[in-house]
């Protein structure tokens, strides 16, 4: 599940840990409680927010959290791309280059790929950005990594992997989570 909007998310910001953005807290209210064998969530405050809406309050898993994106973090897309034209390009087409100082794209899935595999038995309701909900569905359908950029997730939809380590499926993505 993809966490409530953040300031960051609406102003197309590299990831930083924020709470949930203004009038989000309507949306949270408006989602529907959730049943989970467990329930885990990113460290950020608003996957903390987002998953305690859901029926939480969850189990922090560092794994889960945001994108590292290093000196970029916070910062809008469109300024970093104007001081580092570049650095963004690179960051945007080689999956190896981290020229924030941050992880790479091959870092990320790799992180994700650990979670993926650390999944129990029966179900997990998983609550973060989306950098790490689209990474999942790249490894899942084994898409190579440049496919990343072509999954989209806004916040709060479910993607809905079923199966476990080394033999999940993808049923859905990008679908709203509301009440009715």
């Amino acid at each position: 599940m993809t966490r409530a909007a953040t300031n960051g998310t609406r102003g197309a910001h590299f990831p930083a840990d924020e709470p949930v953005g203004p009038g989000a807290e309507a949306h949270l209210r408006a989602l529907p409680r959730l049943r989970a064998d467990r329930f885990r969530h990113a460290p950020d405050p608003a996957s903390v927010a987002t998953c305690a809406a859901l029926g939480g309050p969850g189990e922090a898993d560092p794994a889960l959290r945001s994108w590292d994106a290093g000196a970029w973090a916070g910062r809008p897309l469109d300024v970093v791309a104007a001081e580092d034209p570049d650095g963004v390009a690179a960051w945007l087409a080689d999956p190896a280059a981290a020229p924030h100082g941050g992880e790479s794209l091959h870092d990320l899935l790799d992180r994700v790929r650990g979670v993926l595999a650390g999944v129990g038995g029966g179900h997990t309701v998983a609550v973060c950005g989306p950098a790490v909900v689209r990474a999942a569905v790249v490894l899942v359908l084994g898409a190579p990594a440049t496919a990343f950029w072509r999954v989209d997730t806004g916040p709060l939809t479910g993607t809905d992997l079923r199966g476990g380590p080394d033999r999940w499926t993808v049923r859905a993505t990008g679908a709203p989570q509301t009440r009715g």
